[in-house]
């Protein structure tokens, strides 16, 4: 029996952590993810882990940490958010390029500057081509399973690449909800023991990691990399339909929300897709042909699978949290247009970027957007590709 109760997201996040009972943890705190470490440390203080807690003094440390800890052979974790993931840049490089399947917490904050501590994505998607898996999460409930499914993905032999779980500060961070927990034994059984085929402290297989890479191998190495990603697509899936016989909760690359006879629909990620889904609802008792698509995986991009899911859309509005600064919209739409290129051309496609260091998204502000894709699947003609949402011009 699943076993019920109320959570805020970095709560969930503490107790996935303790019943997964890593080796090591490293971190350092920075809000909004500060809860993680601080509620999980309370697990070691009471003996209630078997964990290793190393209290470094910078963000860089605590990503070296793990790198340093996960080449042993130690199963890792870490959270962090916005300039915490920023300060381990370098290190996010050599966790993947090292093939380290460490699993951190990113909970989803604005970069600097000016200082924010509020949400936004841009510290994730900032991060987006660094060689991690990354996973995005609605609520809590979310959170709490994909990082428990988060090691299954990481670990797989065909993988072994980091997995970033992001979720946003403060709205899922710090809101409590209703949540559905495994049992602790269920948890141990599905995530099993770390049994890594290759770490330093095996004294029976000596090796050395982190080599230089000359121009004769470095390019076979980033190719390698390359296509652990591309089976992280499958694997993902497979681990997803483990979970969902455990759960009954069901994940995959994306959630299609009422898209089946859709003629508008946005793209969308984490929580504010809770927000859009009323939206959608509300359309919907009006006779309108609304939908949406959140996004669960960004990383490795499902091209194929998103761009055929928008096909028989009129028109479609993808919605960024992040700001690219390329002039050419935010980073989300700029990979959904370019899968809708092979399977959706027929689509008209918009880009919108809203909600910047926190700012408020309200319901009627994503009506307007429907409003908006209504009138361009009436006319056929995009006045504005490149749009912002709820800032004062």
């Amino acid at each position: 029996m699943a076993i019920k109760d109320k959570l805020s997201g970095n709560e969930a996040i503490a107790v996935a952590m303790r019943q997964i009972d890593p080796d090591v943890v490293a971190a350092f705190p920075i809000t909004p993810s500060t809860e993680v470490p601080q509620y999980f440390s309370q697990f070691v203080a009471n003996g209630q882990v078997h964990t290793e807690f190393v209290a470094v003094e910078s963000e860089h440390s605590a990503m070296s940490a793990c790198i340093g800890a996960e080449a042993a052979g130690a199963r890792t974790m870490t959270a962090t958010s916005s300039q915490g993931l920023a300060l381990m840049w370098e290190m996010l490089y050599i966790a993947a390029s090292m093939r380290l399947p460490i699993v951190m917490s990113v909970i989803n904050r604005a970069l600097s500057g000016p200082i924010n501590i509020h949400n936004d994505h841009s510290d994730s998607m900032g991060a987006r081509d660094s060689g991690w898996i990354q996973l995005y999460c609605e609520n809590n409930q979310e959170a709490y399973d994909n990082l428990i499914q988060a090691i299954r993905i990481a670990e797989h032999k065909d993988v072994q690449l980091p997995v970033m779980v992001c979720y946003d500060g403060f709205i899922t961070s710090h809101a409590v909800e209703n949540i559905e927990l495994i049992e602790d034994e269920k948890v141990k059984a599905f995530v099993g023991e770390y049994k890594p085929q290759y770490y330093l402290l095996d004294r029976d297989n000596p090796i050395s990691m982190g080599p230089l890479d000359m121009p004769a191998y470095y390019f076979e190495h980033k190719r390698a990399q390359a296509e652990a990603m591309r089976n992280a697509k499958r694997v993902i899936l497979e681990v997803a339909q483990e979970f969902e016989k455990l759960t009954g909760r069901k994940y995959g690359y994306f959630e299609e929300y009422k898209m089946e006879d859709a003629e508008v629909g946005i793209v969308i990620m984490n929580s504010t897709a809770g927000t859009a889904k009323y939206v959608v609802n509300e359309l919907r008792k009006q006779g309108i042909k609304a939908g949406l698509i959140k996004l669960r995986v960004f990383r490795p991009f499902p091209f194929e699978e998103l761009g055929k899911a928008l096909s028989h859309l009129k028109a479609v509005a993808i919605m960024d949290k992040a700001d690219s600064f390329s002039a050419a919209g935010g980073p989300l739409f700029a990979e959904v247009r370019s899968a809708m290129f092979d399977y959706a051309r027929d689509t008209k496609a918009v880009s919108y970027i809203y909600g910047l260091g926190g700012r408020d998204v309200r319901p009627d502000e994503i009506m307007s957007v429907y409003q908006d894709l209504l009138e361009i699947a009436r006319t056929g003609q995009v006045k504005s590709t490149f749009n912002y949402l709820g800032v004062r011009e």
